[in-house]
């Protein structure tokens, strides 16, 4: 029992928890509502039936002589329309009442979409766009096509119980009322075949337009029937991130459907998430740091109610020290969109920050924002020292954001320095920046190089070129260069480039013709060579092993004349004489393959010899076979 309750316990928590983070970090902006505002516009100029009917519900034709070329033009793309005919009924009818078009359907449209719900209709989609076409006309829908309807719906879910099957029968069943109540009961096989995506979306397969329709069902199901909401809070949240990042849809249907969807999800006061963001690019100056948040719904609209009480807990994000516990954010806006911390009290030095914001206990959102510093020269020095250190360095200083009046001059024995101590402007401390270059430029040429400053252990940065050894970066080129500190760091709002002084560079020219580092026109032809062959053993080793390889043949030449050789049998036939000479052949050119031929000049040699060799083989020995039994009779019997 304590373990059940324990469950129960965590279960509660957990849902806590989610509700109490129902926020998105965007909604539909001012551009978006405008881009899609073009979208509608230029679906009213197409040709297409279904594009300007879902164009002509979001805006409103006050011309007249447009409206009444639209009125004809739909009639014409009508009756072109490949699409279905309940389908195109609807496009037509609905757009018709949309533009207000004075000229009247035709009957036969009307007898037949009157009489469309006696028959059986085929499928839930058949079905929906024959009940709203009646709405679109004002045509009430009799109790008794009702029931037939709700009947023929149970019976098509039995047999297709599919995503769009079940999106189009539950917004059959808002427009049916109580009597298609039933459709309730399937509000969750629906949701749970919602896929999510990185734990950050939820969809349904096939997209925005079958999501937008499953999404406005069962929100309106839920709210026809008085049942709780079809989906949790984090649900929510999941699925306007997914409808959020449809935003750049470019069909009027799809325009079309992902506003109807976002205006229904926002409209469940118990699980609309809503969206809390920073306002502007969120850096704030260190003088004056002031954040400014908008909380706003998915459409970018004031929520209502509005929120009440917003706080803020404002921590450090390099290592999450807590810089203040709760901040109170006013309200600056009469409609209670934009609310406003004053955060100079805290005096938060240069860096990122986290604020934990916190909406009526309902609403939490972490939002990072960044406190930029200003950089702040304390010293510079420049000088001329020799590279060899036989004499004092000469150093000036120059003082932000002047330049040194003298002109410097280095030879190719000399080195240019330059040390800065930057600190940071509120509290002169050191501090270390992601860019810090010096830039030595030459007017004449054009030409420019640019040179990293190294800090030290001291956090001062350093500059330090040898004149002579950086003489062919400079391709030797004599002249007065300017010098130029560049600072710049992300969290810098004063981020600078500094003219600090003009120097005269004197290079010593090299003895001979310097090669352009680049060389156009054609390179050096490559040339591929085979690996070089090893070196080959001594003659010596090469003879032993000859000599070793032909021993047997030689011993069997020594047993022969030592046994004797039985010739008596040999014979001078041709197969005989064939046979002896194709195995020799094969012998001699094995021999020749040891000396000089390859293997593919060794085979095509080989093979008619083999051939050869084997006819005759197979002939001598049929002829032996015969000349044996015919001394011995009786054995071949």
């Amino acid at each position: 029992m304590l373990n059940l309750g324990f469950m129960i316990l965590c279960v509660l928590c957990a849902a806590s928890t989610t509700w109490s983070t129902r926020t998105v970090d965007s909604h539909l902006g001012p551009k978006d509502l405008t881009r899609l505002q073009k979208v509608f516009v230029d679906g009213l100029s197409s040709n297409d039936l279904q594009a300007i009917f879902f164009a002509s519900l979001n805006i409103e034709t006050t011309d007249a002589a447009t409206k009444e070329a639209l009125c004809q033009k739909i009639v014409t793309l009508h009756a072109e329309s490949k699409l279905n005919n309940f389908e195109k009924d609807y496009y037509l009818i609905g757009a018709h009442r949309n533009l207000r078009c004075t000229a009247k359907l035709a009957e036969s449209l009307l007898s037949k979409v009157y009489s469309s719900l006696e028959s059986e209709l085929g499928t839930t989609q058949e079905i929906y766009y024959r009940v709203v076409t009646h709405k679109a006309l004002g045509v009430q829908v009799s109790e008794a096509a009702q029931s037939k309807i709700v009947k023929r719906l149970q019976e098509l879910l039995k047999r297709d119980d599919t995503l769009s099957g079940l999106g189009y029968a539950f917004n059959v069943a808002i427009q049916l009322g109580p009597s298609a109540s039933f459709i309730a009961n399937r509000i969750e096989d629906a949701v749970v075949q919602a896929d999510e995506v990185d734990g950050k979306l939820l969809q349904f397969e096939g997209g925005l337009s079958i999501t937008a329709l499953i999404l406005n069902g069962v929100f309106g199901v839920s709210k026809t029937f008085n049942k709780p909401a079809p989906v949790t809070s984090e649900q929510a949240v999941k699925f306007a991130n997914y409808l959020l990042s449809r935003r750049s849809v470019q069909t009027a249907k799809g325009a079309h459907v992902l506003i109807e969807a976002l205006k229904t999800i926002s409209s469940t006061e118990k699980v609309a998430p809503i969206c809390i963001q920073l306002i502007g690019n969120g850096q704030l100056e260190s003088q004056s740091p002031t954040l400014n948040v908008a909380i706003v719904d998915l459409l970018g609209k004031p929520l209502s109610p509005a929120v009440q009480s917003l706080s803020a807990k404002i921590s450090v994000k390099k290592d999450n020290s807590v810089l203040a516990e709760k901040i109170q954010l006013v309200s600056k806006s009469s409609d209670k969109t934009t609310y406003v911390a004053d955060l100079s009290s805290l005096k938060p030095a240069r860096g990122i920050y986290q604020a934990d914001l916190n909406a009526d206990g309902v609403y939490k959102q972490k939002l990072q924002f960044k406190v930029l510093g200003r950089v702040k020269v304390q010293t510079l020095e420049l000088g001329i020292a020799e590279s060899d250190a036989s004499a004092a360095t000469r150093k000036q200083s120059v003082s932000f954001p002047n330049k040194l009046k003298d002109t410097l001059s280095a030879d190719s024995t000399q080195k240019l320095l330059l040390k800065a101590l930057l600190v940071d402007e509120s509290n002169n401390k050191p501090i270390s920046v992601h860019q810090a270059f010096v830039r030595l430029y030459n007017q004449e040429t054009d030409k420019e190089i640019i040179f990293v400053a190294e800090q030290d252990s001291s956090k001062a940065y350093k500059f330090d070129m040898d004149v002579g050894n950086q003489g062919k970066n400079f391709n030797y080129q004599n002249g007065l260069y300017n010098i130029y500190l560049t600072i710049g760091d992300a969290s810098l709002s004063n981020s600078f480039e500094w003219l600090l002084a003009d120097v005269q560079l004197k290079f010593n020219q090299p003895d001979r013709d310097i090669k352009p580092s680049f060389v156009r026109g054609p390179l050096p032809e490559i040339v591929h060579q085979f690996r070089v062959p090893d070196k080959r053993p001594p003659r010596i080793v090469s003879d032993i092993f000859t000599g070793l390889c032909i021993t047997p043949l030689v011993l069997l030449f020594v047993f022969w004349a030592k046994l004797g050789i039985n010739v008596s049998n040999f014979t001078l036939a041709p197969s005989t004489i064939g046979f002896h000479l194709g195995f020799g052949g094969i012998l001699a050119l094995f021999f020749v393959f040891w000396l000089q031929l390859n293997m593919f000049q060794t085979l095509r040699l080989l093979i008619p010899i083999a051939v050869f060799t084997f006819l005759c083989g197979n002939r001598l020995l049929r002829r032996l076979y015969a000349q044996r039994n015919a001394k011995n009779p009786a054995g071949a019997s």
